[in-house]
């Protein structure tokens, strides 16, 4: 009873089915009519079926009524697509069938042989344009088994994972070629205003060398080869005898369209300089684009259409606004590129809905996307040409107003001769006075101190520390010496030049100054060292805080235009008179403790001696060693 009541079930379904989809009854006014009202479609879930499965009842049942139908958008599996036709009265019986389609990846059609069996003819981007088609047309056009009385019935199987679209016609062969005739008149119109442009474009890249005209002549190149591959003339005419290449398919070329027109919108509208953000928005793009190329040409197609997808809600707003806010602020030529980009906007719009099925695919729509690339290179050009336009009034601006400056500073030139003859004699007597009156102060300041960073020198602090020496050695007083040494100052001159190791010394003694009591004496010995003079009877302490401190405040990072320039310090401390009696071996204890830290790998200090001791032979060792010093 179960099955006899599935049976019952199946039977009336294909019933039910057959009974939604009668055959088209064709009339000797067919030839050019829609057959998508009264076809069926099947979508093949993990593209399992074949032909011979479509015998099943129960695969039968599952075909539902096109409704009109042209296309199912973007689909990850295949479509069965059923046709039934009949013959009426007085009717020929050799008809064609036209698909509308001519960017579709895979199509298949399967007609019945007279043995039962079925033939399949391959059709599509995968085959060439002979192979794919029974007549020389730019959609493909098969040839139907002529009709008798009884129905015929016969299938399509479509796939593309960027969308799928079947508009189908029958045809009579005269009125196909008739209509054939037509659409080369126009489409023939179209391309030739945009490779009228194209070209006139070209030759005024080639004379200016402008960066502008580059983009549009790729634009528009790529934008006449998008419209030959989707009208059918590319795959008819440029690529005949092959498969249509993946570098230039219905993926690829609205790709390399779509990069045309954002590098066109940033040369012509200066984006880099008058819309920053804007500019950095578009070139994200950009990226995004090339990467969509990539994935399609790693046989991404489904992956790269959804990706392409995402970029216009980016993009559109982008440009658009771009071109406003640049109209509003005087460039004309933004309008003329307002008007061409939402010519081709609306185009692409309408394409995209068509692809995704939105929209279905047909006359009213089919020239389009060819309008308005035609409308988009007229807009273009006259946004170049006004372009150019500015760039010569400018030039002329410039020049004229560069002939006014030229003639005001010969007449300044003249007029100010006289005065400038006075200037350098008053000048050369305000010098001898100024030499005059130079006083003994000032030689004296001269001679004791460093002329770029205004510390005392090493003529100064050797006379300083015999005085230091003297007055400790009457009052029982510690005297301590640090050397300082910058660590990698010379990469900083190799990098960045003199002038940012000047800067750093520079710093370095405004930073001395700045952490070392008023008491205590500070020198530029030369190069990269300094000296610090401790005196009193804490100078012990106080050296040591001097120098922890001095570690961390030198090492601090000095700004040299943009960059962040940094140096470390070595410190060698040497005390009177604990580790030497005079200035030259405590001078050479400093410097033998500063070696000392350079060899444990720089940055740090070292005070002479094991807590801050040495035994008198060490003390007396360091004070006859007789070792030039540099300083004296």
């Amino acid at each position: 009873m179960q099955r006899f009541i599935y049976s019952l079930t199946l039977f009336i379904g294909v019933m039910c089915s057959h009974a939604l989809a009668a055959p088209v009854v064709l009339t000797p006014v067919s030839s050019g009519s829609s057959l998508n009202d009264s076809i069926e479609l099947l979508e093949d879930i993990g593209g399992q079926l074949s032909i011979t499965d479509l015998a099943d009842p129960a695969v039968q049942a599952r075909f539902q009524p096109a409704a009109g139908r042209t296309s199912v958008g973007q689909s990850r599996n295949p479509w069965w697509i059923k046709v039934s036709l009949a013959r009426g009265e007085a009717t020929p019986s050799h008809w064609w069938l036209e698909v509308g389609a001519v960017t579709l990846l895979d199509l298949q059609l399967f007609m019945p042989t007279a043995n039962g069996q079925w033939h399949m003819h391959q059709a599509g981007e995968r085959v060439s344009f002979a192979a794919g088609r029974d007549h020389d047309y730019r959609r493909a056009v098969f040839s139907l088994p002529p009709l008798e009385e009884q129905p015929l019935t016969f299938y399509l199987r479509t796939y593309d994972p960027a969308g799928n679209s079947f508009p189908l016609r029958i045809w009579q062969l005269h009125d196909l070629e008739q209509l054939a005739k037509r659409e080369h008149l126009i489409l023939g119109l179209i391309y030739g205003v945009i490779l009228t442009l194209l070209l006139y474009n070209l030759f005024i890249l080639l004379a200016l060398r402008d960066p502008a005209y580059f983009w549009y002549v790729l634009t528009m190149a790529a934008s006449l080869v998008f419209i030959l591959s989707m009208s059918g003339h590319g795959l008819q005419y440029l690529w005949p005898d092959e498969a249509v290449p993946r570098w230039l398919d219905r993926i690829t070329l609205p790709i390399l369209v779509s990069l045309g027109i954002l590098r066109f919108a940033q040369v012509l509208l200066s984006t880099r300089t008058t819309l920053r953000i804007a500019h950095h928005i578009l070139s994200a793009c950009i990226a995004v684009y090339l990467l969509a190329i990539a994935l399609n040409l790693a046989g991404y197609r489904s992956e790269t259409s959804v990706l392409i997808g995402l970029i216009p809600p980016v993009t559109v707003p982008t440009l658009l606004l771009s071109a406003a806010i640049r109209w509003k602020q005087g460039f004309v030529p933004a309008i003329f590129y307002l008007l061409g980009y939402g010519s081709v906007l609306l185009s692409f719009v309408i394409l995209v809905l068509r692809a995704a099925g939105v929209i279905q695919p047909g006359e009213s729509t089919a020239y389009l996307f060819p309008l308005a690339v035609a409308a988009e290179a007229i807009l273009f050009s006259f946004a170049l040409a006004y372009r150019i336009q500015i760039l010569k009034q400018e030039k002329a601006d410039a020049l004229t107003l560069a002939d006014h400056e030229k003639s005001a500073r010969l007449a300044q030139a003249h007029t100010n001769a006289a005065e400038l003859q006075r200037s350098v004699e008053q000048r050369t007597a305000e010098l001898a006075a100024t030499n005059e009156r130079l006083s003994e102060r000032d030689l004296q300041h001269a001679a004791f101190h460093d002329p770029l960073t205004e510390l005392p020198n090493r003529r100064y602090l050797v006379e300083r520390c015999e005085a230091a020496l003297a007055h400790a050695r009457r009052h029982t007083e510690t005297v301590a010496l640090l050397l300082i040494d910058l660590d990698h100052f010379k990469p900083i001159n190799d990098k960045h030049g003199h002038d940012a190791g000047d800067l750093i010394l520079q710093n370095i003694g405004l930073r001395l100054r700045e952490h070392v009591r008023a008491g205590d004496s500070i020198a530029r010995l030369g190069g990269d060292e300094f000296a610090v003079l401790v005196c009193g009877s804490d100078a012990e302490s106080h050296a040591r805080d001097i120098a922890a401190r001095l570690l961390d405040e030198l090492a601090k990072p000095v700004l040299y235009g943009a960059e962040r320039l940094t140096v470390t310090i070595s410190i060698g401390v040497a005390l009177y008179p604990q580790h030497a009696g005079t200035f030259t071996a405590r001078y050479k204890a400093a410097e033998e403790m500063l070696y000392r830290v350079k060899s444990r790998g720089r940055s740090g200090w070292a005070m002479c001696g094991e807590g801050g001791e040495l035994s008198d032979s060490a003390r007396l060792h360091l004070d006859v060693l007789n070792v030039p010093s540099g300083l004296l």
